[in-house]
């Protein structure tokens, strides 16, 4: 169901998030994030005062990783097509930093640990958020048959890492019943 209707409204902005999964021939994937931002309306450029037309780019930015089926990045390709400063089309070598590193666990504050302030651009950063999330569904079914990641106490993982997966609600008891503490059904 969408969103409930809202008041009468005016878009000032628009953000566009697109993430691709690919297979390559040689057995490796290809995860592309690109985030767009454009205006309706004429918009100054700050310190430039260059005048961007409604709907042209404040910001198209790219990311291509390329990782294989246990997540570990093999390269990493970013491209500042459109940015508000010249100097922001630099940052893309930043993600260098990346290869070498897993998907996986503490990602988020690995990336941020990494790209954090300064060290990188903070866009190309945040897009790497939803790039994991697109690789694990993208590989989804090349690691499916693999056994559930255990912590050290024998319980799965993805118990309580998301609101479905929460340990006492039913996907819990269905797939991991030992580890369930919700009502009794």
């Amino acid at each position: 169901m969408p969103l409930p209707d809202s008041l009468e409204r005016e878009e000032i902005h628009q953000r566009q998030i697109t993430m691709r999964a690919y297979r390559r021939v040689d057995g490796l994937y290809e995860i592309e994030g690109r985030v767009v931002d454009n205006k309706p309306i004429e918009f100054v450029a700050p310190l430039t005062n260059r005048v961007l037309a409604p709907g042209q780019s404040i910001h198209d930015l790219w990311i291509r990783l390329v990782i294989d089926d246990e997540f570990l990045i093999h390269d990493v390709i970013a491209s500042s097509d459109a940015t508000p400063f010249g100097i922001c089309k630099q940052a893309p070598p930043t993600l260098e930093v990346m290869k070498g590193e897993r998907i996986g666990a503490g990602w988020s504050k690995l990336v941020r640990s990494k790209l954090k302030g300064a060290a990188s651009c903070t866009h190309l950063m945040e897009l790497l958020g939803p790039m994991a999330t697109t690789a694990y569904q993208a590989l989804w079914p090349v690691v499916r048959t693999r056994p559930d990641p255990l912590d050290a106490n024998g319980r799965p993982t993805k118990i309580d890492s998301c609101y479905a997966y929460a340990s006492n609600r039913e996907v819990t008891l269905k797939l991991w019943p030992k580890f369930y503490d919700g009502p009794k059904p």
